[in-house]
């Protein structure tokens, strides 16, 4: 009895360890799966999809996961990585992270995913194919893409990694710059990706500097709207688009802007109109319109949203290949929230 165990084990322990084996022997491609789990991009749509016609939020939600995972230690899931007794900072825990969103979605995907093909797919791929059909269902299919997929997950997920790697909402443009030149990505990527706001939400405490920013920054009426709603507690949150905020919010402190509101969150170039208008939610993306490249870019694509839609898609690919560190570990977790146990 107790052998038999001994060998149910071992042959688990050899199957993880010949999956990541022939994870490492390939290149990331697209159709990875498509012998060893046929239909796992489907699984992922099936889900997704789902959880954006209960909730269309959880889509911004996807979308933000795909940026703070892989701006950190490449995109290795390291960010899903709950806090434990051995390791209680993971990236999740991090105040920059505050407000991510999603894992429960990714969990459910994830189970989904282990029930058809065991010990094959990377949460971290999952958390790509996610993003890609989120921002593709916001964008009523404007975003679109191809995944490469072949990723491992990473067993390392430290908040202190976090803070130093991830954009701040309070950085300017000189910042913001270095920032993103640290991963290869230049002004103008840094403009593309910014275009995300237009959906999804902040923390009042993200924003605070925004409520006694001067009108050549923020538009007043904009900046009351944002002071009257993080007055309501101790740290609410605000839609980053001011198209989706509450109608009546809108009345009481932006009468004007009640016209222009929309009945769903939609990714589109609607973020590169705010900023010109300057009423964007965070110091970073008003931060845009200081620096002339920067700036150029900002309305190059609220002239040309069939534009943006290309490139943030282009971008999008980009940021989904960035490696993990160096002689990092991987493997393909059993479940998204904790590094495996042989």
């Amino acid at each position: 009895m107790v052998k038999s165990a001994a060998a149910v084990l071992l042959l688990v322990v050899a199957l993880a360890a010949a999956a990541v084996e022939g994870h490492k022997k390939k290149e990331l491609s697209v159709g990875y799966y498509k012998d060893s789990c046929p239909g796992v991009e489907n699984v992922v749509k099936y889900h997704v999809a789902k959880a954006l016609k209960a909730n269309r939020k959880d889509g911004a939600a996807l979308v933000r996961l795909i940026f703070h995972d892989c701006f950190v230690r490449g995109c290795d899931a390291s960010v899903l990585l709950d806090p434990t007794p051995e390791n209680p900072h993971t990236e999740k825990t991090a105040p920059i992270n505050i407000g991510l969103a999603a894992f429960e979605l990714i969990d459910e995907i994830k189970e989904a995913v282990e029930k058809r093909c065991p010990g094959t797919v990377s949460c971290a791929d999952i958390i790509i194919y996610a993003a890609r059909d989120a921002s593709s269902i916001l964008s009523n299919g404007h975003v679109h893409f191809d995944v490469s997929a072949g990723r491992l997950d990473g067993v390392v997920s430290r908040a202190a990694d976090a803070q130093r790697d991830l954009p701040d909402s309070t950085f300017t443009i000189s910042e913001l710059i270095r920032n993103f030149r640290r991963k290869n990505f230049t002004i103008e990527e840094l403009v593309i990706l910014s275009g995300a706001h237009a959906v999804g939400v902040g923390h009042c405490s993200s924003l605070r500097a925004r409520l006694t920013a001067p009108p050549e920054q923020i538009l007043p009426p904009y900046r009351s709207l944002l002071a009257s709603k993080c007055a309501a507690g101790p740290d609410p949150i605000v839609p980053n688009n001011v198209r989706d905020e509450d109608p009546a919010a809108v009345a009481a402190s932006f009468p004007s802007f009640l016209p222009k509101l929309r009945k769903v969150e939609f990714l589109d170039n609607s973020y590169y109109h705010n900023n010109l208008a300057r009423i964007v939610t965070f110091n970073s993306d008003w931060q845009l319109l200081t620096e002339k490249e920067a700036r150029g870019h900002v309305r190059e694509y609220a002239e040309n949203g069939t534009l943006w839609d290309e490139d943030f898609s282009d971008s999008l690919v980009k940021l989904s290949k960035l490696p993990l560190p160096p002689r990092a570990k991987g493997e393909i977790r059993t479940s998204c929230r904790r590094v495996n146990k042989y």
